[in-house]
């Protein structure tokens, strides 16, 4: 590797002498620019705007536009004269908590090494802030940019991580989150539980680029005059995303199974009536309940009457057994001249 930029880090009265390396690099093949009827390389070519010809690359520079909108042409000298290009030190402001980093703003990595014969304050510098937990903001400039970076220890190595500006990171304002959704707590009891089963120590030595391992073996097979891959077809679906699981306790449970993780279904039967994603379980529960309540007095109707209205029914068969005997009595007064007659 070759260093990018030479230097020390300071903080105090303490310089630490180091070379910058590039920690990170690309592994996505190139693609080129090519005229899609014979494959012949299309190139691009730095003109003038005014009459057309083409200028060398040796002999562009860059134009700034004043406040005054004139355009100001720099030279490579002109923007090497900063004071801030002139100052090869990484400046430590402060040392952090790890924690109150968020990742959100981690950008480019750079390995450290020692520059000066003996590493003993670079040692001793990363040491310290393995002890302590923290991070060692900084600043300083590499091409042509002041970065702020957060100095840190990566695998007995000082790695410099630049950091993004505040205003670099949008504000997170989402419509999707407007309105959020409630979930039970035997869903979340479920979903950490899940989590829990599938929980690893991280080794990224056992993940791959599946595209661009895909996109080697399509190469060489179109290179052989073949296809590598045939393309399923797909259903069209009109589902625009809103559908989701029926009942997402039932899924997370199942999940957890799957997995060899041991299940709870006590909580089977729990439900929140603000639950949405959960609802469909409880809406089948409360159309069974009633459908059974319609039914009942088509079944037992001889049953449900005489329960539901037992003092009336003894009003009415008293009122029944009165008149039966009033009237009774009122057949046996007309049919006794009958019988005499007879």
């Amino acid at each position: 590797m070759r260093s990018i930029w030479k230097g020390e880090v300071s903080f105090g009265l303490v310089n630490v002498p180091v070379k910058v390396y590039a920690a990170t690099e690309d592994h996505d093949l190139r693609a080129r620019q090519v005229d899609k009827n014979d494959g012949v390389r299309i190139r691009y070519k730095r003109v003038r705007d005014d009459n057309g010809d083409e200028v060398e690359y040796g002999d562009i520079a860059k134009a700034y536009e004043s406040d005054e909108g004139e355009m100001v042409i720099l030279t490579k000298e002109d923007l090497a004269s900063l004071p801030v290009e002139q100052n090869h030190e990484i400046e430590v402001t402060e040392f952090v908590p790890a924690d109150q980093v968020d990742p959100v703003a981690f950008d480019n990595a750079y390995f450290l090494e020692p520059a000066s014969r003996s590493n003993r304050a670079y040692i001793l510098m990363r040491e310290a802030l393995e002890s302590t937990d923290r991070l060692a903001i900084c600043t300083f400039t590499l091409r042509n940019r002041t970065r702020l970076c957060a100095l840190r220890v990566y695998k007995d190595v000082l790695m410099l991580q630049t950091l993004l500006w505040p205003d670099e990171i949008r504000p997170a304002i989402l419509e999707g989150l407007d309105k959020e959704a409630k979930v039970r707590p035997q869903e979340v009891k479920m979903a950490a539980s899940l989590i829990e089963t599938m929980a690893a120590d991280f080794e990224p030595e056992k993940y791959e680029d599946d595209y661009q391992n895909q996109l080697k073996e399509l190469i060489e097979a179109k290179a052989a005059g073949g296809e590598a891959f045939t393309v399923e077809e797909r259903e069209s679906s009109d589902d625009d995303g809103d559908d989701e699981v029926a009942d997402l306790l039932a899924a997370l449970r199942a999940s957890v199974k799957d997995r060899g993780g041991d299940v709870d279904e006590s909580d089977d039967d729990k439900t929140d009536d603000d639950n949405g994603s959960g609802s469909t379980k409880k809406a089948a529960a409360k159309k069974s309940a009633r459908s059974s309540t319609k039914k009942a007095p088509a079944t037992k109707s001889a049953e449900t009457k005489p329960a539901a209205k037992k003092p009336a029914a003894k009003k009415s068969a008293a009122k029944k057994s009165t008149a039966k005997k009033s009237t009774a009595s009122k057949s046996t007064a007309k049919k006794a001249p009958a019988k005499k007659s007879a």
